[in-house]
C-alpha cells in the first residue's frame, strides 16, 4: 500500500544525492544508443560514420551515404519498469558538412503516489492514489564538418537536459561534447570529450505540507534547490578493417573511457582517473547481413568466499541491411550490471533516403 510513497522517496532523495555528489551523474547518458553499438559494448567512437554518430561521435555524420538518415531505437530494463527510447534525424549540409537533432528519454511511468492515501483519522481513501513519471530527457544538436587535413574529420554537438519527477522536482541542464575522427587506409582513429564544458543541471523542488510531513515523518530529508554537475569524460577509440576477398569483412575496434569523478569499479583505476577498456567485433557479410560481439563492464567483485575476482559483460548482435536503405538491428545486453537489470533485447532502426532537393540537383 506504501510502495508507491517509497518509490517516489527514493527517487527524490537519491536524485538530491546526485546533486551533492557528482560521480555517476546524468548516468542515463551513458548507456549508449543503437543495437549495433550496444551489442559491440559501446566500442564504436572510432568506427561509427551514421545518424547514431550523433551520441557516439558527432564527427562521424561526414560518413552519411545518402542526403538523409532516421533512426529509432527501443529498450527496457527492469522486467520493463525502465524504458528507454532514442530517436535522431540527420542531413547533410553541404559536401564537408553535416547536422543531426536527437532526442534520448529514459523514464519510469506510472508510478503510484500514495502519499495522500490514508488521511490524518486513519482512513483509506483508494480515489487519492495518482500517478506520476520520473524521466530523464536530452535533447541534442549536432555538426560535423571536414577538414583541411584528409581524412580528419570533426563534430560537436550542444545538448539541453530535462529531468523530473512527476511535479515534485524537476531540473534543466546544459552541456557541449567535442569530437573527431580519423581515418587512413584501414586504420580507424576516434576521440570525444563529453561534457568538455562540465554540464551543469539546476534542481527545483515543488513539495507540499502534506508531503514535506510525510518525508519528515518517515525520516527522509526534504530536497532543497541545487546544481548537479557532471564531470568531463573523454573516449578514445581505435579501430581496423580487414577484407577477405571482396565478400567478407571484420571490423575491430578498442575503447578506452577516461572517467574525472574519482575512482570508479573498471579495470584501471585511481583517486583522480579511472579508465575503463572495452572491445568490439563485427563480420559482415556483402555489407548486407553482420554478426557483432563485444566485451566491457571489466569490474572487481567479492565473491561469497570474500576472494575478489575481475568479472565482465560480453554482448552479442545481429544486424541486416534491406534494399539498402533500411537496417535492421538487435543486440542482446543489460545497462552495466547483470546482477540488477539483467540481460534486455534491444531493437534499432535505420532508414536512409535522398531528399528531393538532392534527387533534383
Amino acid at each position: 500500500m506504501r510502495k508507491g510513497l517509497l518509490i517516489l522517496f527514493i527517487i527524490i532523495t537519491s536524485y538530491q544525492l546526485n546533486a551533492q555528489a557528482p560521480k555517476y551523474s546524468n548516468e542515463f547518458l551513458a548507456i549508449g544508443v543503437g543495437a549495433r553499438a550496444l551489442a559491440m559494448s559501446n566500442s564504436v567512437v572510432a568506427s561509427n560514420n551514421d545518424v547514431y554518430s550523433s551520441y557516439w561521435n558527432p564527427a562521424g555524420l561526414l560518413g552519411l551515404k545518402t542526403n538523409r538518415e532516421v533512426a529509432l531505437m527501443h529498450s527496457e530494463y527492469f522486467a520493463g519498469i525502465a524504458k528507454y527510447d532514442y530517436g535522431a534525424i540527420a542531413f547533410k549540409l553541404s559536401d564537408k558538412s553535416a547536422g543531426a537533432v536527437s532526442l534520448i528519454r529514459f523514464g519510469v511511468d506510472d508510478i503510484p503516489n500514495t502519499s495522500e492515501l490514508i488521511d490524518g483519522q486513519g482512513n483509506i481513501n483508494y480515489n487519492k492514489v495518482t500517478t506520476f513519471s520520473a524521466a530523464d530527457y536530452a535533447f541534442m544538436f549536432s555538426y560535423a564538418r571536414l577538414t583541411n587535413i584528409e581524412g580528419l574529420s570533426i563534430g560537436g554537438n550542444a545538448k539541453i537536459i530535462h529531468r523530473i519527477v512527476g511535479d515534485f522536482g524537476s531540473s534543466w541542464g546544459f552541456g557541449i561534447d567535442l569530437s573527431a575522427q580519423y581515418v587512413k587506409n584501414e586504420w580507424l582513429m576516434g576521440v570525444m570529450f563529453r561534457d568538455i564544458t562540465t554540464t551543469f543541471n539546476a534542481w527545483s523542488y515543488n513539495l507540499d505540507s502534506k508531503m514535506k510531513e510525510a518525508f519528515t515523518r518517515t525520516g527522509n530529508t526534504i530536497p532543497i534547490n541545487s546544481t548537479e554537475i557532471t564531470l568531463p569524460k573523454v573516449i578514445l577509440g581505435i579501430g581496423r578493417n580487414f577484407n577477405f576477398g571482396n565478400d567478407f569483412n571484420l571490423l575491430a575496434e578498442i575503447n578506452l573511457d577516461f572517467t574525472t569523478d574519482g575512482m570508479r569499479n573498471v579495470l584501471i583505476k585511481s583517486n583522480t582517473i579511472s579508465i575503463d577498456p572495452h572491445l568490439g567485433l563485427e563480420f559482415g557479410y556483402k555489407n548486407m547481413v553482420f554478426i557483432r560481439a563485444g566485451l566491457g563492464n571489466v569490474q572487481q567483485e567479492t565473491m561469497p568466499d570474500n576472494i575478489k575476482e575481475y568479472t565482465y559483460q560480453p554482448n552479442i548482435g545481429l544486424g541486416i541491411v534491406v534494399l539498402k536503405v533500411l537496417s535492421i538491428d538487435y543486440a542482446f545486453t543489460d545497462i552495466g550490471n547483470q546482477s540488477i537489470a539483467l540481460y534486455s533485447n534491444v531493437f534499432s532502426l535505420k532508414y536512409s533516403f535522398n531528399s528531393k532537393k538532392s534527387k533534383e540537383k
